[in-house]
């Protein structure tokens, strides 16, 4: 977890085994945020997909995933793919999840990620763990990223 602080970024481990659902991942982030600064939860799985949860206060969180079929067939499936990042229902059977990216290409804009840039890391066929890393290089906190992973 990367928290926002007046100056900098600050990484934080956290174990998203504990957290049922979304509401608990934005809680969590909640409790570590510094002045409703954003905080962002990078979740990456088994070189497969990444996601990227954003926190901004109380406002609901944010989450763009690199690729919505993947996180399905994951233990996130039920917690990351919501009926604002499917652009449905999740619970419709008749509506897979797509693959490839999906979710707010926009949750970085304003920390200077590009919403193409996203979309390109997320179906650009780089490792998630690379796309994490380059993201976090745009942000400014490699190295935070770093000690936590």
């Amino acid at each position: 977890m990367l928290v926002r602080t007046e100056q900098q970024w600050e990484a934080q481990e956290v174990d998203l085994d504990d957290v049922d659902d979304l509401d608990g991942i934005a809680d969590l982030a909640r409790a570590s945020s510094v002045d409703e600064e954003p905080v962002l939860l990078l979740v990456e799985q088994e070189d497969t997909w990444f996601a990227v949860i954003r926190v901004d206060g109380e406002e609901d969180p944010r989450i763009y995933v690199s690729d919505a079929a993947a996180v399905a067939r994951s233990a996130y499936g039920d917690t990351l793919l919501t009926a604002d990042v499917l652009g449905h229902d999740p619970d419709d059977e008749e509506e897979a999840p797509p693959t490839g990216p999906a979710g707010d290409e926009t949750v970085l804009a304003d920390l200077g990620v590009h919403p193409d840039e996203l979309a390109d890391l997320g179906s650009g066929g780089k490792m998630p763990a690379d796309a994490l890393i380059m993201i976090a290089e745009r942000l400014g906190c490699a190295d935070e990223l770093e000690t936590v992973r």
